[in-house]
């Protein structure tokens, strides 16, 4: 600010060297004095350009901080929004907010409010400095003021509309890339391409035709504030041009009052395209500011209990137990009343147990596990970890419990060694080692171009799908976390594959308590509890033996997928 103040106040001055440099200069025919003025010019200007330099770098460097500080809260709040927010919201469109509208906000921060504040000075300064030169001049000048503003407020509203569907329009484009970019395998093998490259093409013009009504009412905003201040100079030109015809004000003055009357409309000018840049940051923060207003589903919990490590430690505590919970997934205000996942869910599950949840597609299982990592919370009941009422658990904590080996495993674009240690970034290199080991992965990873210092690459393309099972298990083995939540990680495999990714469980379930979501009864028949689900209800319990005997629909299930033996 000291620098813009320093800036805009030397070229104020300038114009009394300019004056000086006419009247004492070259009307008086003094070389002396011309050469004095000339000098006097030249070192203002130098000020002016060292205080021009400091406030440019500053202004700039404070857009980038300004960007990086709204970058690093939004990226914070959106680690803290809950799975039904991603369920609702593509991704692409997120990441928007999050590059393209933080973008915009450092551009209008880093030069336009820069600019804004250095022609307000300028404007103010010129108009003072003016007064004292010409009263009458000045009075007319400030006529044409109410007049500028006019289109500004007309043209102004219509500019951030237009830059808020814009940005709209971007986030749009921006989603549909990100999906077709991370599924491009899915793409390419049904021939999308030409599909996917019309559909973005028609997005694209989307965002073109946004950006032309933006930047017509933007063009309109600037020539009519250029055109009502050009033509206030001119009919003041022509009035102070008169009083030096009659003597009343001196050339020096008049060229003064000219210079100062062109600054001041410059700075009106530069304000005005300003305005514009400020409308489409307007447009963006508010998506920025929707993001960060969206408050996160999971229950806050403002003063959270302690798990009791030392009694998790000693086996003693009860893991798990679901009494009468009931659970329905959020809906919008516009959808219908929808049925319960989950219904009067009572299950007690003890300390090394293997439990396997069976049932057909739609019966809850996947819901289970959501409740117990505390993405939803149930309705009514209540889930007790290590006989505490998750309510009153913080989310960190009930998650610490847990090792998640779902289906599909998810690999992230970084070395097998970060993979490992995802789930605990302090383990050591033998430690990881080791790990991987247990899961039957060392003998693959040491065959990768840098062993465990290879890039997988995005999501894991590098990798078989067994070899991905593996990483995945070598994860929850490193985590060493009490429970394990497994959601049948052999179902899509081949035959050595599979049989390697069992080995691999086998080390994982030592000693662990281990739910398990049982797509084939195969890989659950020496489970120690099956729990049978149907429709949100728990209908059956028990032994494989004890539910072929008592259980229809486990009846059913077997007949189908154990026909063979």
């Amino acid at each position: 600010m000291i620098a813009l103040l320093v800036s805009a106040s030397s070229w104020l001055i300038l114009g009394q060297g300019i004056k000086l440099v006419i009247d004492q200069g070259f009307v008086a025919n003094d070389m002396t004095m011309l050469n004095q003025a000339l000098l006097t010019v030249l070192m203002i200007a130098g000020v002016g350009c060292v205080a021009t330099y400091f406030r440019f770098y500053y202004m700039l460097w404070l857009g980038e901080r300004v960007s990086a500080d709204i970058r690093k809260t939004l990226y914070e709040h959106m680690l803290r929004l809950g799975v039904d927010f991603y369920a609702e919201n593509r991704t692409g469109e997120v990441i928007s907010r999050f590059t393209s509208d933080t973008t915009v906000v450092q551009s209008v921060i880093g030069m336009g409010l820069s600019m804004a504040i250095r022609s307000g000075v300028t404007f103010i300064g010129a108009l003072i400095i003016m007064l004292f030169t010409s009263v009458q001049l000045t009075l007319l000048v400030l006529l044409a003021v109410p007049v500028v503003l006019l289109p500004i407020k007309l043209l102004g509203k219509k500019v951030r509309v237009y830059a808020q569907t814009s940005q709209d329009k971007i986030a749009e484009m921006s989603a549909h890339i990100d999906q077709s970019v991370h599924e491009i395998h899915t793409v390419q093998s049904y021939n999308r391409e030409d599909t996917d490259r019309e559909h973005l093409f028609g997005k694209v013009e989307e965002v073109m035709v946004a950006a032309q009504y933006r930047i017509h009412f933007r063009a309109l905003l600037v020539i009519s504030i250029m055109a009502i201040s050009i033509g206030a100079i001119v009919f003041v030109a022509w009035i102070g041009a008169n009083d030096v015809i009659r003597g009343s004000l001196s050339v020096g003055s008049f060229t003064a009052f000219i210079f100062y009357a062109v600054m001041a409309g410059g700075a009106v000018a530069t304000i005005s395209e300003v305005i514009g840049e400020i409308q489409k940051a307007i447009g963006a923060s508010a998506r920025i500011r929707q993001l960060l207003d969206t408050s996160p589903t999971q229950i806050k919990r403002t003063h959270p209990t302690q798990l009791n490590e030392a009694e998790i430690l000693t086996m003693d505590a009860l893991p798990l137990e679901f009494k009468d919970v009931t659970f329905t997934y959020p809906i919008g205000i516009d959808e219908p009343n929808a049925t319960p996942v989950l219904s009067h869910i009572n299950l007690r599950i003890t300390n090394g147990q293997k439990v396997a949840l069976v049932g057909p597609s739609g019966a809850g299982k996947s819901t289970l596990f959501q409740l117990l990592l505390d993405f939803y919370q149930p309705q009514r009941g209540h889930i007790e970890l290590w006989e505490s009422h998750m309510d009153s658990l913080s989310s960190s904590d009930i998650r610490e419990q847990f090792a998640l080996v779902p289906q599909d495993a998810v690999i992230f674009a970084s070395s097998v060694m970060d993979n490992i240690a995802f789930g605990r970034t302090d383990a050591t290199i033998a430690e990881i080692i080791d790990a991987a080991q247990q899961a039957q992965a060392h003998e693959f990873i040491s065959q990768l171009p840098k062993g465990y210092e290879t890039q997988l690459g995005e999501r894991g393309i590098k990798l078989s799908g067994g070899q991905k099972q593996r990483i995945a298990i070598a994860r929850a083995i490193l985590a060493n976390r009490p429970i394990l939540l497994l959601d049948e990680a052999t179902s899509a495999l081949d035959a050595a594959s599979e049989l390697a990714v069992k080995q691999a469980l086998e080390a994982l379930m030592l000693n662990k308590t281990t739910l398990i979501i049982a797509h084939r009864l195969s890989t659950v028949v020496n489970a120690d509890l099956i729990v049978v689900l149907d429709k949100g209800h728990i209908i059956a319990q028990g032994t494989h033996a004890q539910l072929l005997e008592e259980c229809e629909l486990y009846q059913e299930l077997a007949t189908i997928q154990l026909l063979d033996q």
